[in-house]
């Protein structure tokens, strides 16, 4: 069996009892036991790095984001994210058990080429609150099981076999396919970690940080505000680095932003860090992703994407949005160039609030062009923004989706899409492009912004286009 199949080392208990500093006299005290989930690699001296598996001792919780703990058989301490470690024994530390992920995440995580036929994972069962799905890859496709859960807490899935925990039930299901599709062997690999609440404990609480810190690198490209690089911050750590050109923003007006933009978390939207002010031109510094705007990424690497991997993406960008509408967050500038795009085709939505702080005077001096082809009608005549122009423009993403990132009405200038779509003209069906596809990109451009669907709406339909089961 690969190690890709291990399992951590049992213990008969989840806490411990450590003597804190015994030489100084200092009382016993107990410590809950954690393990690592994933990789993590200190980025301050503060920090505390670990691997996957590695057992710690949690030693304070008092900030929610970052724990202080101490490695067991190291004994070094540091600040660690709590996103990362899972109390051990828990069903939260088994590799395999993911939690309340939706049926099409758990697709997306099994299809991706880490993970080979009888890769498994268990989640919390959407349709049946209290049970559980089991989601294995077999040759052909990711297949779904009900994991039934009785009165008395006893597990089946098929063929009446129970068990009492999931673990026995994965242990079983190891060596006998007893009506699945295949053995259980290995438990998915996760490629992506998750976020963490700033670049450290300290930085999360300071945001605003030193110029000094950064280390711009590689020219990534260059827009209507400024220029974007990838940067390094502290030495340790891989970031993007947005530099504002002097004059686009007022300084007061961009901070007040991004205090709120910097507290929307999401794992479909770009994360901002941190923020250098004190001088021009400003820094925005961000999560960085691997193959930059989705609309570039279609026109590349992508331009062999399956119908069904540009829906994916499709429900990635709403599910991100929906968040974002649940907060009564308005982004104004949705479009394929703002969607960023990391590994294994897992995608994030960019560039939140900036067209918020745009000094729109400065920007009509300069000759800079207004996303009028994004844009909806109320919007870009009467300055109505709101999430259902977000919607429309939504809409037009749809389109770069599926036509691989094709320039949206070609052949028309901007004044002439604005006065063509107020006669009520929009963009015909592209070639293969299905037409229920097609249909939601229509009910995003309605005509009435009350009329357009809800991202939540929109997520739940991409997210069920294939009626997959399960």
């Amino acid at each position: 069996m690969g190690s890709c199949c291990s399992s951590p080392e049992r213990k008969d208990t989840n806490t411990v009892k450590t003597e804190l500093e015994k030489d100084k006299g200092v009382q016993e005290v107990e410590h809950p036991i954690y393990v690592g989930k994933y990789d993590y690699d200190s980025r301050t001296d503060d920090d505390l790095g670990f691997k996957k598996g590695d057992l710690m001792y949690i030693i304070s919780t008092e900030d929610v984001d970052w724990w202080f703990a101490r490695l067991k058989d190291t004994r070094k301490e540091g600040y660690i994210p709590s996103s990362y470690v899972a109390e051990y024994k828990s069903l939260d530390a088994e590799a395999w058990f993911l939690g309340q992920i939706k049926r099409i995440e758990a697709e997306r995580l099994l299809n991706q080429p880490v993970n080979k036929v009888e890769s498994f994972l268990i989640r919390d069962s959407e349709s049946n609150p209290g049970d559980f799905s089991l989601s294995v890859k077999d040759q052909d496709r990711v297949r779904h099981y009900r994991v039934h859960r009785l009165e008395d807490g006893s597990l089946f899935v098929t063929n009446g076999v129970m068990f009492q925990s999931l673990h026995d039930l994965v242990e079983h299901y190891k060596t006998q396919k007893d009506g699945l599709c295949c053995n259980l062997l290995c438990p998915c690999l996760q490629t992506e970690k998750p976020q963490t609440a700033g670049l450290s404990r300290q930085a999360n609480k300071e945001w605003e940080i030193d110029k000094t810190q950064i280390q711009l690198k590689t020219k990534l490209g260059a827009g209507m505000l400024g220029e974007v690089w990838e940067g390094v911050w502290n030495g340790t750590t891989s970031v993007a680095v947005k530099t504002i050109r002097p004059g686009k923003v007022s300084v007061e007006v961009f901070l007040q932003e991004a205090r709120i933009v910097k507290k929307l978390r999401h794992p479909r939207l770009i994360q901002l860090y941190a923020v250098c002010t004190k001088e021009e031109p400003i820094y925005m510094v961000m999560e960085l992703m691997k193959y930059g705007s989705l609309v570039e990424y279609l026109k590349g690497e992508g331009r062999t994407l399956k119908i069904e991997r540009l829906v994916d993406i499709a429900a990635q960008v709403a599910s991100g949005m929906s968040y974002l509408e649940q907060q009564n967050y308005i982004h104004c500038d949705l479009a394929a160039r703002n969607i960023l795009v990391g590994e294994h085709g897992m995608c994030k939505v960019a560039d939140i609030g900036l067209t918020k702080v745009i000094d729109k005077d400065n920007m009509e001096a300069q000759g800079a062009k207004f996303p009028i082809k994004w844009t909806a009608p109320e919007a870009a005549i009467y300055n109505r923004f709101s999430t259902k122009s977000d919607v429309w423009s939504f809409g037009v993403v749809l389109y770069e989706i599926i036509t691989y990132g094709r320039p949206v009405y070609p052949g028309i200038t901007d004044h002439e899409v604005l006065e063509k779509i107020q006669q009520g003209y929009r963009m015909p069906c592209p070639p293969n492009c299905p037409k229920e596809y097609y249909d939601i990109m229509l009910d995003c451009w309605h005509e009435d912004p009350a009329s357009r669907p809800t991202f939540e709406t929109l997520q739940w339909q991409l997210e069920e286009f294939f009626n997959s089961e399960g």
